[in-house]
């Protein structure tokens, strides 16, 4: 883990929960509260209860987020929901180019780019994801599609404070499956280069954020590897216990 960058622990509840989860933010919330001097968290929820989580750990120092908005500012969008209307229900941060849209739901990465944009002009910090499918890493283009990714993904004006960048390899996404420390460690020190190179200083200070089968029993060896600045975690980020645990790891 860089010394000199923040950890952000980000959770991803996908699509889970209803109202009664919101105990578990809460517990979230008030379970993070002694570590808030070292790292950031950030808890995004499905979009119905983006609001409401809000209120329920309004005063705490757990951020709420989205997990998508449009590219798209208003309009004629049904279903879709602006950057700016994240920002209105309390969010202050969102989740685009999940691989389970890129893949899932056809989205480029130059969708991604222009969400990301969209983010930021709404005041939120965009954390665009990152990461190879099975097929690509076994052919040996992980980097490959690492790069392109970034330098179409990233928008060109990418501040290190308002964009994370989060690697997550598509094969060990709720799979159970975690490259190898070696394997992470070369990824991010990887993606580090490719932003400095894409971003200059700004590269060298943006958070980069491990995700894919992140548990409590692998977050403290994931923790202490250079360039990886924290997690974005699915699964386990719905019981407050399991996340925590790895709150406590960083």
């Amino acid at each position: 883990m860089s010394e000199k960058i923040r950890p952000l622990i980000a959770g991803n509840w996908k699509m889970n929960g209803l109202v009664h989860s919101l105990s578990e933010i809460a517990l979230i919330a008030e379970g993070v509260e002694g570590h808030s001097q070292r790292l950031d968290t950030l808890i995004c929820p499905p979009a119905t209860l983006l609001m409401s989580a809000g209120a329920k750990t309004a005063g705490t120092t757990l951020a709420i987020g989205a997990q998508d908005c449009s590219s798209e500012t208003h309009g004629a969008y049904t279903g879709d929901v602006s950057a700016a209307m994240v920002a209105d229900s309390g969010g202050r941060a969102v989740i685009v180019g999940h691989s389970e849209r890129r893949q899932g739901r056809g989205e480029t990465s130059a969708d991604v780019k222009r969400k990301a944009e969209r983010a930021v002009e709404a005041g939120l910090q965009a954390i665009i994801c990152i990461g190879e499918t099975e097929e690509e890493m076994l052919k040996g283009a992980t980097q490959d599609v690492l790069l392109r990714q970034l330098q179409e993904s990233v928008p060109a004006a990418a501040k290190s404070g308002a964009v994370v960048i989060a690697y997550e390899p598509v094969w060990a996404i709720g799979t159970g499956r975690t490259p190898s420390i070696d394997n992470i460690a070369g990824l991010h020190a990887f993606i580090r280069t490719s932003l400095i190179d894409l971003l200059g200083e700004e590269g060298r200070g943006m958070r980069i954020l491990y995700g894919g089968s992140v548990k409590p029993d692998n977050a403290a060896e994931i923790a202490f590897i250079d360039n990886v600045n924290g997690a974005l975690i699915g699964g386990a980020s719905l019981k407050a216990n399991d996340f925590l645990a790895i709150v406590k790891a960083f």
